[in-house]
């Protein structure tokens, strides 16, 4: 067995005085090299398959209304622009609505049967939508469709900050947001053999891309229920000598308690979410991007037919870009953790959506305008996760990042509604003008408030240095989470 490091501490940051968690892990880590690399690679292997497989089903399901647009949806419901808008709206409301209560139950009720539950019921969803002959009928897919996807993207950070410490996690929501990217690639390569199969059983083509990708999602979940485990304590291929290991990584780095104690539900944790400076300077970015987002995610098939090309030529067209974002994000993740600079690479991404939106704006040139998408896409691809990893990595126990991390997911995805009507109603194709402009803006906006932010981090830890200088760990008062001066941010 390895033998564990003392933690006799009860703030989630594992510190000796005077020294920095990244020493007290590498230490520990030190101890045995071998075993660290298999465990972080068997959880490689066992969770990330399936976590991304979620995600891309969720994005998928989620935004291939945009492909069924270009594909006659629109035109054979006799569906007016606002009308779209209020059908991508009507997604959110429950969708947000659900996000905090999910994510304050996912321990509770167990990620390996409220993802799968999830997962199952919203594949259904996906497929009866399909079947609808109405604009109401439209309405009511959508609104169930949010309501059983709203806990998925903060569930699914969330339930990764179970296993994984902090310094290695954002690799790891990378690799499960790329799924996003793989969605918008996937789903036009998908939309464009699917809508070849308009007239078969009487069904036109944008019904089929419902039909067939809601029945795979609900067949992954039946399957998934016996894939995830609920913890590292209840993953089967994890050897003892390695729970046990995991479990000491995530006391020392901060990720978990000390004990079940220290991590269980606080409506005052709840509240001390609400407080942290740094939570709401992030929410004012996740809101902003969440409109760039989910306005690139819906839209992109309808900006690039709006360049000239045909219907499934557009659906070939927006697949590069989405390659290209998947490339830079994994790249951004890997810096990121190998470096500790979140909010550097959240900067660098917020300038690659500034060039992006100036070039789209600035240029009547068709070719260029389509270049442009090379830039704001993987720009925001890129923020995503990584804004995801940092209000993750900057809030504990349990509870409190469990609420701060639904808090970010709650104004992306109302920035997500912005987004439903800037591009659909208020900014009318082909040129995007107001849109663009908006998108412009807030990507300036985003990379000032991340800026702030780290710098305020940064000063949080100089003054936490000070205080760790005057006082040793005993002396303060426990159950501090974050606000322990041996707890250092993720800058």
């Amino acid at each position: 067995m390895v033998r564990a490091p003392s933690s006799a501490s009860t703030d989630p940051e594992k510190l000796d005085d005077g020294s920095t968690s990244e020493s007290s892990c590498s230490s520990f880590a030190a101890m045995n090299p071998e075993l660290e690399r298999k465990v972080w690679w068997k959880l490689d292997l066992w969770i990330l398959p399936v976590v991304t497989m979620f995600y891309l089903l969720s994005f998928l399901d989620r935004t291939n209304l945009g492909n069924a647009r270009v594909a006659g949806l629109q035109r054979d419901l006799h569906l007016t622009n606002h009308q779209y808008s209020i059908a991508l709206t009507v997604t959110y409301i429950p969708y947000i609505l659900a996000e905090l209560p999910s994510n304050l139950l996912l321990k509770a009720v167990g990620p390996n049967l409220m993802l799968p539950t999830m997962l199952t019921l919203w594949g259904l969803v996906t497929t009866l939508q399909g079947m609808v002959t109405s604009y109401k009928g439209l309405l009511a897919a959508r609104f169930f469709l949010g309501l059983l996807e709203g806990g998925v993207f903060p569930g699914l950070v969330l339930y990764l900050s179970f296993f994984y410490p902090r310094q290695r996690l954002q690799w790891r929501v990378s690799i499960f947001f790329s799924a996003a990217s793989i969605s918008g690639a996937f789903s036009g390569l998908l939309a464009f053999g699917i809508i070849n199969m308009h007239g078969i059983g009487n069904k036109p083509g944008w019904a089929w891309i419902f039909f067939l990708e809601g029945m795979f999602t609900a067949a992954f979940g039946l399957v998934s229920f016996l894939l995830l485990p609920r913890s590292p304590a209840h993953a089967r291929f994890l050897s003892l000598q390695e729970k046990y290991y995991i479990a000491e990584r995530l006391r020392q780095d901060g990720a978990t308690g000390p004990d079940d104690k220290a991590d269980a539900f606080s409506w005052k944790e709840v509240g001390m979410a609400f407080k942290l400076p740094q939570v709401w300077m992030l929410a004012l970015v996740f809101f902003m991007d969440g409109a760039v987002l989910y306005g690139l995610a819906y839209f992109t098939p309808s900006i690039v037919q709006g360049l000239g090309y045909t219907a499934s030529k557009a659906q070939l067209m927006s697949v590069p870009p989405f390659a290209a974002a998947f490339v830079v994000t994994m790249l951004g993740a890997f810096v990121s953790d190998r470096y500790h600079c979140r909010g550097l690479v959240s900067m660098f991404a917020f300038l690659l959506c500034i060039t992006g939106f100036s070039v789209f704006l600035a240029s009547t040139s068709h070719a260029i305008q389509y270049c442009s998408l090379f830039f704001s896409i993987p720009g925001t691809y890129l923020s995503a996760p990584t804004l995801s990893t940092w209000a993750a990595n900057n809030a504990a126990p349990h509870t409190r990042r469990a609420t701060a991390i639904a808090i970010g997911f709650i104004m992306t995805n109302s920035g997500g509604i912005l987004a439903t009507w800037l591009l659909g109603s208020l900014s009318p194709g082909p040129r995007y003008t107001v849109a663009t402009k908006v998108l412009l803006v807030f990507s300036v906006m985003m990379l000032v408030i991340s800026a702030m932010n780290t710098l305020y981090l940064w000063d949080q830890n100089r003054r936490k240095g000070q205080i760790r200088s005057k006082i040793v760990k005993s002396q303060e008062l426990p159950g501090l989470g974050d606000k322990s001066a041996w707890f250092v941010y993720a800058l």
